[in-house]
């Protein structure tokens, strides 16, 4: 949507959006992916990992015809809320998916994989639709917008050949399948024997707790710590303004002076930059930790927002509109315009080496597997009623509040940074077993390390003894031997 709202094959057709028709149009994806949060963590608890992205495959293909066939804002709207229910299924089950096949040793690069991919396809259909701009007419959008619908198929074609998540398969007592996985995984080696004992632990653990939606937010397991943890870390990624940023980049650029191809080729400029920062974080997350890219990345960006709001405020000025678009009322020149472009390639640096991936990474660790599906669900739904909010308010917030809009997003990367460092525990270097003790021992979080140590907190599974008795693995806990 942002390489179109700004073209004139675009604002023609559908009657030129006003502020508020254009940031429903952009918010109506991220209402159907509140939705689909929702909805995914039961689909997924019920029909497997797998199906549920099969399913997520099917809907996106559908939504991708209805967009692109849309004779009417109202069809457009309608096939992008139903994109939105795919990218809520995806958005939520696949860092579950992936976190539940990777070892603590990885978990961050592969599950962070997701966060880089989604880079990936944000640049290519970047190009694409700038490509697709010089083409005369409605074929010009499209034909990008159909061109969506190829990944998944390509998806759709291959899911049949992964593996299903192993603590799936352990939830539904298909032992020997999760054992298999397992080994498929790992290797026939004490890593996968050692893992499968803690993973069975674990489910005859959290049995007793039920799985319930209610119990998201009791106190069975630590859940409200750790619900209101995954909620507040999807909320605060949102809240920073790098999704804003992507969005409507072609805005940011206009006020700046920059206009047409010149525009477009400044704005990719961006998304290489995103996928180049958070392709190197995937390098070193494991090693580094969640909680220094929250605090130290929010400060940056936070920063980043005043620096923006203060050069616009101070050598900006009113206008009617730029290059026609009514809906931008301010206007910079000179090298004042290039300070807030640099700043802006700076904040979208430091988002992809930051809060970009870790949000992801961070939600599909801190839930125990009997709610993981429905929590990072809920988690994800935040994320998007958030996106939703924000990608309606920003078209009119430029219009009204012009500058200031960037000091309110300052002001929330703050409020994030002092959150994470009390609430956030560090959760890398640890299986996802093992991240349960940060909860449970009520440890403060600004005391946790990368890798942290297990220390006995009275539950039965924390007293474990892993040991081999001539050749032949087992594990001692204080319910017994597995």
């Amino acid at each position: 949507m942002s390489a179109w709202i700004g073209t004139e094959q675009y604002t023609t057709y559908f009657n030129h959006p006003d502020a508020d028709l254009q940031g429903i149009i952009t918010a109506s994806m991220s209402l159907g992916s509140f939705a689909g949060s929702l909805g995914a963590g039961p689909l997924s608890d019920k029909l497997g990992r797998k199906l549920a992205l099969v399913i997520a495959c099917i809907i996106w293909i559908v939504g991708s015809i209805v967009t692109a066939t849309a004779h009417s804002v109202g069809q457009l709207i309608a096939g992008r809320v139903i994109n939105g229910l795919s990218v809520g299924i995806t958005s939520s089950q696949v860092p579950v998916y992936l976190s539940e096949l990777s070892r603590k040793e990885i978990r961050g690069r592969v599950v962070g994989i997701q966060q880089w991919s989604i880079e990936w396809g944000i640049l290519i259909m970047f190009f694409i639709s700038y490509g697709c701009s010089f083409i005369k007419g409605t074929t010009s959008f499209r034909l990008a917008w159909g061109l969506q619908a190829v990944p998944a198929a390509i998806l759709l074609a291959v899911i049949p050949f992964f593996p299903e998540s192993p603590r799936w398969y352990a939830e539904k007592g298909r032992w020997d399948e999760c054992r298999e996985i397992l080994m498929f995984l790992h290797g026939e080696n004490e890593v996968s024997q050692i893992e499968y004992e803690e993973i069975k632990l674990q489910v005859e653990s959290e049995r007793s707790a039920g799985n319930g939606w209610l119990g998201l937010f009791g106190r069975d397991l630590f859940m409200y710590k750790r619900t209101t943890v995954g909620i507040f870390a999807q909320l605060w990624q949102q809240m920073l303004g790098g999704n804003v940023m992507m969005y409507y980049i072609v805005y940011v650029f206009q006020m700046a002076g920059l206009t047409g191809n010149v525009n477009l080729t400044s704005s990719s400029i961006q998304y290489v930059i995103f996928l180049v920062t958070t392709g190197i974080t995937l390098v070193f997350i494991d090693k580094i930790g969640r909680r220094p890219l929250f605090i130290y990345g929010g400060i940056l960006m936070g920063i980043l927002n005043f620096a923006v709001a203060g050069t616009m405020a101070s050598y900006g000025k009113p206008v009617t509109s730029v290059d026609g678009n009514a809906n931008i009322r301010w206007q910079l020149e000179g090298k004042p315009a290039t300070g807030v472009i640099a700043c802006t390639y700076l904040f979208v640096a430091v988002y992809g080496f930051t809060w970009a991936p870790a949000a992801w990474i961070y939600i599909s660790e801190i839930f125990p597997s009997a709610y993981r599906a429905k929590g990072v669900g809920v988690s994800a739904a935040t994320n998007w009623i958030f996106n939703f909010a924000l990608a309606y308010f920003v078209p009119p917030a430029f219009r009204n509040i012009t500058w200031r809009t960037y000091i309110i997003f300052g002001v929330f990367c703050f409020c994030g940074v002092v959150h994470s460092f009390f609430m956030f525990p560090e959760t890398c270097g640890l299986t996802l077993e093992e991240v349960d003790d940060h909860f449970a021992k009520g440890s403060r979080a600004w005391k946790t390390k990368r890798g942290g140590r297990r220390q006995p907190t009275g539950r039965a599974e924390e007293n474990v003894d892993i040991h081999n008795d001539e050749g032949k693995l087992s594990v001692k806990s204080n319910t017994g031997t597995a």
